[in-house]
């Protein structure tokens, strides 16, 4: 009789902690996704701060402030350096979040030193997605009024040597998801045409402003999709 009360008390014990486990379970609050952290890139005299609007909008959407990384940067050096610092910012993202890879987002001349980086200082081992913003990817002929004072500035010259080597082979290297967002009336990127990336996915944005581009949440809506 004790051996066969002993059986249902231990029967008994297991349904009742098999009861708290579920119990428990269904208690714990889902965990929030996870996402790629995103390196921001600013333009020519722009600095973190260009990407005040957007970084909360990321975080309304549910990306936390440790996946959004935005820097500075001396902007009227050569993109050549820049991307040289941004390489060590990524790796500093990396190890800080353990993730291993990073979505790269950059404004106008930003894509200059992020391209850079992809294509010669071996970033596409640790970019998932790169998303161009009113980028002066092929150059503007608006660079002219600055070019004699910037290193940074000359380079963005329609022709430039260094726009010359960024282009020249493929423009989109890697397994990297590449975007390059635009609009057909930006006064900063002459010709308009020079933001669009053979072998990325381009995208007319419509009639806005340069500096309106990174701060705009139709803009920021499709970005956001994109990385995600």
């Amino acid at each position: 009789m004790q051996r066969h009360k002993r059986r249902i008390a231990t029967a008994f014990s297991a349904v009742v902690a098999s009861l708290l486990l579920s119990l428990s379970l269904s208690a714990a609050p889902a965990r929030a996704a996870t996402h790629d952290p995103i390196v921001f890139v600013h333009g020519l005299s722009g600095d973190a701060s260009s990407w005040n609007d957007w970084v909360a909008d990321f975080e309304a959407d549910g990306y936390s402030s440790s996946e959004l990384y935005a820097w500075s940067y001396d902007w009227g050096q050569s993109n050549a350096t820049t991307a040289q610092q941004l390489a060590t910012e990524v790796k500093n993202v990396l190890a800080k979040t353990g993730a291993s890879k990073v979505d790269i987002v950059a404004h106008s001349m930003g894509v200059l030193s992020s391209r850079y980086y992809l294509k010669n200082l071996g970033g596409t081992a640790y970019v998932d997605d790169f998303v161009s913003v009113a980028g002066v990817n092929h150059g503007t002929s608006v660079a002219s009024w600055c070019a004699w004072l910037y290193t940074s500035c000359k380079e963005m010259q329609t022709g430039s040597s260094y726009l010359t080597a960024l282009n020249s082979g493929d423009e989109t290297p890697g397994a990297v998801s590449y975007a390059s967002y635009w609009s057909d009336c930006d006064a900063a990127v002459v010709p308009n045409s020079s933001a669009l990336l053979n072998g990325a996915t381009n995208v007319d944005a419509g009639c806005i402003s340069h500096t309106d581009m990174n701060n705009d949440h139709g803009v920021y809506e499709q970005v956001r999709a994109f990385v995600s």
